[in-house]
């Protein structure tokens, strides 16, 4: 495994990273979470990303209960939940960035995961109705007494993320040090573009990106309709579904993916191991988070290490010629 460091922080991250989104508590049980988890530590994956919203909350649930029996040394590991969507019932106060949200969530968190503190704690998505120095305070506060380690968005804009950092430097706050975007070969312009000059400001900007498959488009399983038994096919995920296969640029997007598997065939690799080592390439990139239901899928996916050096410039150059037109 390889490690990184979060942005210009002192925390190593491993290049590849576990999460819970989508799985754990909904699509796979205990025996099977466990199995994972412990696959992706014995491989080398220290950072374990989750969220309050994540199946209601069942996910860090699931998770936490594995953690407090796995043994392993709380400095081995990293883990980290969101806040914003809430998940609890739908009344005033039980979502969005306030403060009494941000700091019942965060407490709500330690005890679903059984842990003393969270290393990274994420504002999930932006909350126009708050200040934004009303949650970076939050935040602070949350550090002072330890039970954050550091603090960051999701799905934030390059503005956004820009005015939180001025207000917690004129407050003298410890400021967002990371910043978790989707990132991938179909949706890269605001990783790539949009937060360039937050990289190299004074507090700088880790990435913790998820999505590098495109929610499973860059499988090319999706290519030919839906398959049964897949994640789209789940029940519940109807909203997923219309969310993938209703978007914008979807033809175009789909039809750019047997060129990617094109690609992946000469250089003797799979389509997803092309996919993520594409996202490993780009040095902003701190980690990206996989997403699996079986041990079998995780340990293709960690393949991907293998392939980053067979991503010549010529093959990047590739890669671009068919991204680029049909990428967000």
């Amino acid at each position: 495994m390889l490690y990184r460091p979060l942005g210009k922080s002192g925390l190593q991250v491993s290049a590849l990273s576990f999460g819970a989104w989508v799985t754990f508590g909904k699509q796979i049980g205990d025996p099977v979470a466990k199995q994972l988890l412990h696959a992706a530590y014995d491989a080398g994956i220290n950072f374990f990303d989750n969220a309050e919203a994540y199946a209601d909350g069942q996910a860090e649930l699931v998770m936490g209960a594995i953690l407090k029996k796995s043994g392993w040394r709380r400095s081995s590991y990293v883990v980290s939940s969101k806040v914003f969507f809430g998940c609890e019932d739908d009344k005033p106060n039980q979502s969005g960035l306030s403060r009494k949200h941000v700091i019942e969530a965060c407490h709500d968190a330690l005890r679903r995961l059984q842990v003393d503190y969270l290393d990274l704690y994420y504002c999930h998505r932006p909350d126009d109705s708050v200040p934004v120095l009303e949650t970076a305070r939050a935040m602070h506060d949350l550090i002072a007494e330890g039970k954050v380690l550091y603090w960051g968005t999701s799905e934030w804009s390059g503005a956004q993320i820009a005015a939180a950092q001025r207000a917690c430097a004129e407050h003298n706050l410890h400021a967002p040090i990371v910043e978790q975007p989707q990132y991938n070969l179909l949706h890269r312009a605001r990783v790539e573009k949009e937060y360039g000059s937050l990289y190299e400001s004074a507090i700088g900007l880790g990435t913790t990106i998820w999505s590098p498959l495109a929610s499973g488009l860059l499988t090319g399983k999706y290519n030919a309709g839906v398959p049964k038994n897949s994640r789209l096919d789940a029940p519940g995920m109807e909203w997923l579904r219309d969310l993938i296969l209703k978007q914008p640029g979807i033809e175009k997007k789909l039809a750019a993916v047997p060129k990617f598997a094109a690609v992946a065939a000469e250089l003797e690799t799979s389509l997803p191991r092309l996919a993520i080592a594409w996202c490993l390439k780009n040095p902003r990139i701190s980690t990206v988070i996989l997403g699996a239901s079986r041990v079998e899928q995780l340990t293709e996916n960690l393949g991907a290490l293998d392939v980053v050096a067979k991503l010549t410039p010529a093959v990047m150059k590739k890669l671009d010629a068919i991204s680029k037109p049909v990428a967000d």
